[in-house]
């Protein structure tokens, strides 16, 4: 069942460099795609697999920082066609495939990428929200390392696999990893200074054997605490946020 006008938003991101569309009432993206981007360190020409895109926000943030050939697949066919809608209106190619990443399509078994990035569900089986298409963008209905063993099988030798999840998944991303990625960089998310870190981002080398780095952590916004509606981004996450700036490791 495709998404009408009525069911829709047309969100700013990048402080207006993209306009995307969005269900009112479904999965929304927020900022984590945007991070998820900014820390893929794609260079010009390569190649981009993004998994479990929805409704392409991720793939599209980084393809407007760098001009780079973004692939992304999606297993509710709602939102793979608001994917493409959303590359169309902002005059980006994007390839959508419709298709589940614990049963690869045919059209990408045989293909490897540069980079891959994901954004996978971050809550397990529970309680689910009323609206289907939330409910399988945020509870997961694949385990995370079947997540991760999907994205290296398509990542070429030496290729990147970045990740954003919450800090309590740490241990399983990286035992997944282990023996397959190295060089593992990782970058705390944290909500204010001297706050825990809530959040985290990791790229891997496919390959690599170096040693793991944990990087100083991206504080997300000033004070002690949130104050009605005002912008309380860092400097250093507006800028990744409205600028479209890389996240430093």
């Amino acid at each position: 069942m495709s998404f009408t006008d009525a069911d829709l938003t047309k969100d700013r991101f990048l402080g207006g460099k993209l306009h995307i569309l969005q269900p009112k009432t479904g999965y929304r993206a927020a900022t984590d795609p945007v991070f998820l981007a900014a820390a893929c360190p794609a260079k010009q020409g390569d190649s981009v697999l993004d998994l479990g895109s929805g409704a392409g926000t991720a793939g599209l943030c980084l393809a407007a920082r760098v001009p780079v050939s973004v692939t992304g697949l999606e297993i509710q066919p709602e939102y793979a066609e608001l994917a493409r809608r959303n590359a169309a209106q902002n005059q980006i190619e994007l390839e959508i495939l419709d298709g589940d990443l614990a049963q690869m399509p045919d059209a990408l078994k045989a293909r490897t990428f540069d980079h891959v990035i994901m954004n996978p569900p971050f809550f397990g089986p529970g309680a689910k929200p009323a609206d289907h298409g939330r409910a399988v963008a945020r509870q997961a209905q694949t385990d995370l390392r079947h997540w991760i063993d999907a994205g290296l099988r398509r990542l070429r030798q030496r290729g990147w696999i970045t990740i954003i999840h919450l800090t309590d998944r740490l241990p399983d991303i990286i035992a997944s990893l282990h023996n397959r990625a190295g060089g593992i960089e990782i970058k705390p998310l944290s909500p204010r200074e001297h706050k825990p870190a809530t959040r985290v981002i990791l790229r891997a080398r496919k390959g690599s054997k170096s040693k793991a780095v944990l990087c100083n952590p991206l504080i997300l916004h000033e004070g002690a605490s949130h104050s009605g509606d005002a912008d309380s981004y860092t400097t250093a996450a507006r800028a990744i946020l409205r600028d479209g700036a890389s996240i430093e490791f």
